[in-house]
């Protein structure tokens, strides 16, 4: 548990320091309301996720904390692991920049709307792992895993998914930036590229995946796709 807690802390702190950087250093200023708001709503409601986690599931806490290229096994998946951070440190910058050299006027209503999407798309992550203690950040199954059906899995296949996508979308109006709105485009592709490799990884590995394919037809839009 000291060991769980010292990379939690680490990871937690390495978290803040690169939004910090990447939000405020390209702007070159602190004069920036929009990402205080923006990484105020991000802090905490990851904080309040984590503390969940150790007080009631500490094994997905663990699974959660070990994350990034390096610690995926399949090539793929390192592959798109990078390509990942790269766009979402892409929706950081822009936006920083846009502050800088004012590209974008985006009224105040957008940009609340934006942070209600960012904690929208928490609130939609926090209850999938409720649902799921295997929803580790690595493409990987655990000896005793097995298929979740329930909640939200009962609708799409890949619920965290679609609350990761809700709160990419709304990062950029949440930081006042048009343009930033740009690579969200980027992001869905990278996020459709990892899922359809994470399914393939799972009809071989995770028995029953690909009865649960049949059952729940659609990966993350009900009656579309």
């Amino acid at each position: 548990m000291k060991n769980l807690a010292g990379k939690t802390i680490l990871g937690f702190g390495e978290l803040l320091v690169m939004l910090g950087l990447f939000l405020f250093a390209p702007a070159w200023t602190f004069d920036f309301w929009q990402a205080w708001v923006y990484l105020s709503v991000f802090i905490i409601s990851s904080a309040l996720i984590t503390v969940y986690l150790w007080k009631n599931d500490p094994k997905l806490l663990e699974r959660r904390v070990k994350a990034g290229p390096s610690a995926e096994k399949e090539k793929s998946q390192k592959l798109i692991q990078a390509a990942a951070s790269l766009s979402f440190i892409g929706l950081m910058i822009v936006p920083s920049l846009d502050r800088r050299f004012a590209w974008s006027e985006v009224p105040v209503s957008m940009v609340i709307l934006g942070n209600v999407f960012v904690a929208l798309g928490f609130l939609i992550v926090f209850r999938v792992f409720k649902e799921n203690t295997f929803t580790a950040a690595t493409i990987e199954v655990a000896s005793d895993q097995k298929v979740i059906s329930t909640g939200p899995y009962a609708i799409v296949r890949h619920p965290m998914y679609v609350g990761g996508l809700i709160l990419l979308f709304g990062t950029p109006l949440a930081l006042g930036s048009w343009w930033a709105l740009l690579l969200f485009i980027p992001m869905i592709f990278v996020i459709v590229w990892r899922l359809l490799d994470e399914e393939k990884f799972l009809v071989t590995n995770l028995p029953g995946y690909n009865d649960y394919r049949q059952h729940v037809r659609y990966r993350l839009m009900p009656s579309i796709w």
